[in-house]
């Protein structure tokens, strides 16, 4: 219940030294309102994650605590906005889903467990419809732990987890199959760790091949905003994908700033964005409404801000 995902030539990412972190908050807070949005229409959705980590993270465990990352991210919003004591900073309708969530996995009240994007998407699955969860995960051991928290579920056959890369394990479940009403409905969420380079070109070229196999599928991709040219260039190649297939997008970004360091030390991932094709036309507002309230609460120093804009069809 520990590890994280992978993602370089010696599987050296762990994401269990950033589960919880601004990021984390970030990318599920825009899959929950997306989710959300989905689930109000009753036909069967397919849902994917293609670099699914090991699902859960234990916030007090030696990978967590040697990255302290979550103390910037989920433990300072949890703090803020479900203080033990004193008066909430204000919140938002997405927000409060998003905590509810988060807490429904630590009912003694104490912080400890941390679901990644696995546990949230299998969290607002419904049984009666018959979604069906496919999880991708190439790091042996995270795949294996992924597996064995699975199990706990007893899911049988809704939820399906594969030890593949996701860039390909996607392509064959493109379209999705119809449901009972004969109406086809995706989900699929791509983040990979991106410290191999290339992992931006395959990012785009996986959405390419998404939109031609199915164009009204919900595609929702994360990546940092680092120093690095092909960082930058990926929301524009998204955008000129979205733009020529004349599929609606939405471009999400949070910097918590830059505090000061001490010598030596590194700063550390301090922005991210959230890149969503076929958006929910509910999201734009929802996302407008609590952008603020995360900077507010987990901002840090100089940079810190959020962007919001949508285009396409």
């Amino acid at each position: 219940m520990v590890p994280g995902r992978y993602h370089s030539p010696m599987f050296s990412y762990r994401h269990a030294f950033h589960a919880g972190n601004h990021a984390d908050v970030l990318k599920h807070l825009t899959l929950i309102a997306t989710l959300r949005h989905l689930m109000q229409k009753e036909p069967a959705i397919t849902l994917v994650d293609t670099h699914a980590g090991a699902g859960l993270y234990r916030l007090d465990g030696d990978y967590a605590e040697k990255g302290g990352e979550a103390a910037d991210g989920i433990v300072k919003l949890m703090a803020a906005l479900r203080p033990a004591v004193g008066e909430a900073a204000p919140s938002s309708a997405v927000l409060d889903d998003y905590l509810d969530l988060i807490a429904s996995f630590n009912p003694s009240g104490s912080l400890r467990v941390y679901p990644g994007s696995p546990f949230v998407m299998q969290s607002l699955m419904r049984t009666e419809s018959r979604d069906k969860l496919k999880l991708f995960e190439l790091h042996p051991t995270d795949s294996r732990t992924l597996s064995a928290n699975i199990a706990q579920l007893e899911a049988g056959r809704q939820i399906a987890v594969a030890l593949q890369d996701g860039f390909e394990g996607l392509k064959p479940l493109l379209p999705p199959p119809p449901s009972a009403t004969g109406s086809k409905r995706a989900l699929v969420l791509i983040d990979p760790s991106y410290e191999i380079k290339s992992d931006y070109a395959k990012v785009s070229a996986c959405i390419q091949e998404c939109i031609k196999r199915f164009p009204t599928g919900s595609y929702l991709v994360w990546y940092p905003i680092i120093p690095r040219a092909e960082a930058h260039d990926l929301p524009r190649r998204l955008k000129t994908l979205c733009n020529q297939a004349q599929r609606p997008w939405l471009h999400a970004t949070l910097n918590i700033g830059q505090k000061d360091l001490e010598p030596n030390q590194r700063p550390g991932l301090t922005a991210s964005g959230m890149f969503v094709i076929n958006p929910p036309h509910t999201l734009k507002a929802e996302l407008q409404t609590t952008l603020p309230l995360l900077v507010n609460v987990l901002g840090r120093g100089r940079g810190k801000g959020q962007t919001l804009e949508t285009g396409g069809a």
